[in-house]
């Protein structure tokens, strides 16, 4: 039984550092680096290709809206045309800096607020396979589980990767619940892991009411901008061993 532990990475930008990836990253098996658009930078991007290497973890791209200011987390409308270039754009600036290490992307995960509208809305999540096949036909799309996304790297012919939140509460129709809302994410490391150990045993999403929604499980997601994401990740990962799992790099399914 396989399964990654990913996180979003490279979030600093210039003299601005947010989260610790150097902590984070040895209890990961998937880095999810920013492309310079919602956070990142160059040198902050081969850094942490750079860091990621060094402890045998996949790099894949994490392309969002071009909203520094805002993290990604805020909505921009835009034509589809418009999101599959982009995607295509902060995943080919990834690859570049990444071969200059002798490294290569081997998925994509869109971030925020580009991630949200995608998980339902059809045309958006077609940008994005288009504008992740445009730049590599075998790239992995980290889809959130039972969203569009996951439909729309089938129509694409990508491998897919099915992806669930450790760190973050669901509705019982499969939404994350809004950071709006206080106990939307997930703090508590013992809690995170064993929400993740159902999750994964029983390849469903657990929803905050504790219904079971049935899907395939493949990657988990740790939210590295917290403060606890270290000991969060440790812990996810400490369980899932224990349970049998092997943690290792995203893989298409």
């Amino acid at each position: 039984m396989k399964i990654s532990i990913n996180a979003d990475m490279g979030e600093s930008f210039g003299a601005y550092k947010l989260g610790d990836d150097g902590t984070v990253m040895p209890h990961i098996s998937s880095a999810n680096i920013a492309c310079g658009m919602h956070a990142g930078d160059p040198a902050v991007m081969y850094r942490t290709v750079g860091l990621a290497l060094e402890h045998g973890v996949s790099i894949g791209a994490h392309p969002g809206f071009n909203d520094l200011q805002g993290f990604g987390r805020r909505q921009i409308a835009m034509e589809p045309s418009e999101i599959e270039y982009l995607v295509t754009y902060q995943i080919g600036a990834l690859q570049a800096l990444s071969a200059s290490h002798g490294a290569r992307v081997d998925f994509v995960k869109p971030h925020g607020a580009l991630n949200n509208i995608a998980h339902h809305t059809e045309e958006v999540a077609d940008a994005i396979a288009r504008g992740i096949r445009a730049a590599g036909p075998d790239l992995i799309f980290v889809a959130n589980c039972l969203s569009e996304m996951t439909r729309s790297a089938a129509k694409a012919g990508l491998p897919v990767a099915h992806e669930a939140y450790a760190d973050r509460h669901y509705f019982p129709d499969g939404r994350l619940m809004s950071r709006g809302i206080s106990s939307a994410v997930i703090r508590d490391p013992e809690i995170a892991a064993q929400r993740a150990l159902v999750m994964a045993e029983e390849q469903c999403l657990l929803a905050h009411d504790g219904t079971r929604l049935p899907t395939p499980v493949d990657t988990f997601c740790i939210h590295a901008d917290e403060p606890t994401a270290a000991t969060v990740a440790r812990q996810v990962r400490s369980v899932l061993e224990d349970a049998g799992f092997a943690v290792a790099p995203v893989s298409g399914q």
